[in-house]
């Protein structure tokens, strides 16, 4: 199979698989703002550092520019990396996938 036609299948089932997902990943993102505002607005930020704040939290990069101060800012900020984490971790699991539908002969199972 030419690389060409192995980039179409990869795009093709990356995009059916995250129709399929859809659901999940658009759930956990609007989970993971309406806490990043809650906590933006317990610690007086504006609506761009909060919605920073959450996507650096919910990366897991933290770089630590932006710390909640409060005990229950800081519990919700808890949720946005657990929540980070999983949604990583599908993003991850759909391309794995979309990937593995570019092998011209898969692995035989043992």
């Amino acid at each position: 199979m030419q690389s060409k036609q192995k980039r179409r299948i990869f795009f093709l089932v990356l995009a059916q698989q995250i129709r399929l997902m859809w659901p999940i990943l658009s759930g956990l993102l609007v989970v993971m703002v309406g806490l990043g505002l809650v906590i933006g607005r317990l610690e007086n930020w504006r609506i761009d550092e909060a919605l920073y704040f959450t996507f650096v939290t919910g990366l897991t990069i933290g770089y630590g520019d932006l710390t909640p101060g409060r005990f229950s800012s800081r519990l919700l900020a808890l949720v946005i990396g657990f929540a980070g984490i999983v949604l990583a971790g599908l993003v991850v699991a759909v391309s794995v996938q979309a990937l593995r539908a570019t092998e011209i002969d898969p692995p035989e199972k043992k």
